[in-house]
């Protein structure tokens, strides 16, 4: 099968949330649906039951959240479906909002994101972040409310607050049947608005199996629910008459999100969700350079890459410690163009050097799979990574370069040393790793040298992370400081001097040599810039 036929049964999208949601629940709802495991794990680590395959950090499961993205790789046939099966690369993220950047990365390699809301909290803060960024990229966005077999809100003031709040109108594809916390089922509404049959569910123990299903007429569903279907026809005439119905070309540009309700934890709307996604969810695209290195480039280099091109692909995630038994590092990298063949010859663009494939592979969790052979969409996992970055490129044939990984604006910072001067060798390797994997940035400067460098994250919680890591992975105990600061912007060489000079402030190097600013807050910050307007302080702000 040519790679053009290949990238277009790939479905490859992000399960994105505000914490507790309900998105590594519904990731193995997803996986047990398309029969890739037997028995769904549930809330990880709550009263006794299982932690969900995609969380693997030890962390994770204590905690019950996930700090870390996930990439989990399977096929899916929706039933009646002719031909081969849909490929589903699914990428589950963290939901704190202290690692608001991973989730960023994670977007920048996806074709679509699954939302998922609260069916009794609506809105949070963190799902309204990501649904900006979301809509600010281009994204299509799938929303889910999840969590309708509890009591929660009314569905038309869930679809009030999602135009209201982010302008983005739902199309209802499964509207429910039965109020929050008495969910019976869900009707089908097709593109007309209207509701077409009736989707019963059966509960299961626990919801550790598929819910079995029952499909009812119109006729049938209102002589069998009465008024809780009266009130769901009722309620998707509504939303139709006020233009709420599904164009694939709104989606497609971020002006409409397919609705669906759901209950991820009893397996309610589950295979829905999977078949709205290999229905309606894009396949892979052309994919373009990034302008600044394509205007300073001497040679050739392909401005834009078509999917059925040369091979190319992005690293949107670097991460180690995911086998104990070996000390690997494991680059996830999207493939954008071309076929991907293991063992083949590929060049590093940041660096102009070749990169060995012979380590490649699938991965589920911290099950791993060798992977022969992979097309745009699909999600891979490159072993003994220690020399790519998230951003990176690779690339056969003519070269490309996708645009750099944008980085977020950290707020917190700490200084972090080896509790053992005894560890110094095995804290530099693991400081090294972990800060190419983007886990937090590291900043040095000469006065606090490289023995005591300072951590700037988006949130705290990645401190924790940081040193959790160290000691799992690399035996070594860490002690962090906190550092009177709490901004930080870019400068350059000309300005770093006369920064330096002003009460508050401290001036370091990043890993990747730009010159970082911290200030003590933001009304120090603002005093400078009105004394000092010549003095370059550009925000640190995502792309």
């Amino acid at each position: 099968m040519s790679t053009t036929a290949e990238a277009s049964r790939r479905r490859t999208f992000a399960v994105i949330a505000h914490p507790d949601a309900g998105k590594s629940t519904l990731t193995e709802a997803l996986a047990l649906h398309a029969h890739v495991i037997n028995e769904a794990g549930a809330v990880h680590g709550k009263g006794g039951r299982k932690a969900t395959v995609s969380d693997w950090m030890e962390m994770e499961k204590d905690r019950g959240i996930s700090v870390a993205s996930s990439a989990l790789q399977f096929e899916y046939a929706p039933e009646g479906h002719k031909g081969r099966p849909y490929m589903i690369n699914l990428v589950d993220t963290p939901g704190h909002a202290d690692f608001s950047e991973d989730t960023y990365r994670v977007l920048t390699a996806v074709d679509a994101a699954v939302m998922l809301i609260d069916a009794a909290k609506g809105l949070e803060p963190q799902t309204l972040k990501l649904f900006r960024v979301c809509k600010a990229r281009g994204l299509p966005i799938i929303t889910v409310v999840n969590k309708w077999d509890r009591p929660g809100r009314e569905p038309l003031e869930l679809v009030d607050e999602i135009v209201s709040e982010i302008g983005l109108q739902p199309t209802p594809m499964f509207w429910p049947v039965g109020i929050a916390g008495d969910f019976r089922g869900l009707a089908r509404v097709s593109d007309e608005g209207e509701a077409e049959e009736y989707i019963h569910f059966t509960r299961t123990a626990g919801g550790s199996t598929i819910a079995p299903e029952e499909i009812y007429s119109s006729e049938q569903a209102a002589e069998k629910e009465e008024l809780d279907w009266e009130r769901a026809v009722e309620e998707a005439e509504l939303l139709a008459a006020d233009g709420a119905m599904h164009d694939q070309e709104m989606f497609e540009q971020c002006v409409t999100s397919p609705l669906i309700f759901a209950s991820a934890m009893l397996n309610f709307g589950v295979h829905q969700i999977l078949d709205t996604l290999c229905e309606i969810a894009p396949s892979p695209s052309p994919r373009e350079s990034d302008p600044k290195v394509v205007e300073a480039s001497s040679t050739a280099i392909d401005v834009v890459r078509n999917v059925n091109d040369d091979f190319s692909g992005v690293v949107f995630k670097v991460q180690a410690g995911m086998d104990r038994k070996h000390r690997d590092s494991l680059a996830f990298m999207r493939v954008a163009s071309g076929e991907f063949d293991r063992g083949m010859q590929i060049t590093h663009a940041q660096s102009g050097r070749s990169f060995s494939s012979k380590y490649a592979l699938t991965v589920f969790g911290r099950t791993r799979e060798t992977v022969e052979t992979a097309f745009p969409g699909d999600i891979v996992g490159l072993v003994n990574a220690g020399s790519l970055a998230p951003g990176d490129t690779l690339y056969a044939g003519r070269k490309c370069q996708y645009p750099p990984m944008p980085q977020f604006a950290p707020e917190n910072f700490r200084t972090l040393r080896a509790k053992s001067l005894g560890k110094y060798k095995q804290f530099r390797k693991a400081l090294e790793q972990l800060d190419s994997e983007g886990v937090v940035q590291i900043l040095r400067n000469d006065a606090r040298g490289d023995a005591n460098p300072v951590m700037a994250a988006v949130g705290p919680m990645q401190f924790e992370v940081m040193q959790a890591r160290m000691d799992n992975e690399y035996n070594v105990e860490t002690v962090t400081e906190s550092i009177p600061y709490s901004v930080a912007r870019r400068t350059d060489a000309e300005s770093a001097p006369g920064l330096s000079r002003q009460r508050g402030v401290e001036i370091f190097t990043r890993t990747d040599g730009e010159l970082i600013a911290l200030f003590g807050d933001k009304w120090k910050l603002a005093f400078i810039e009105k004394e000092h307007p010549e003095l370059t302080m550009d925000p640190m702000v995502a792309d």
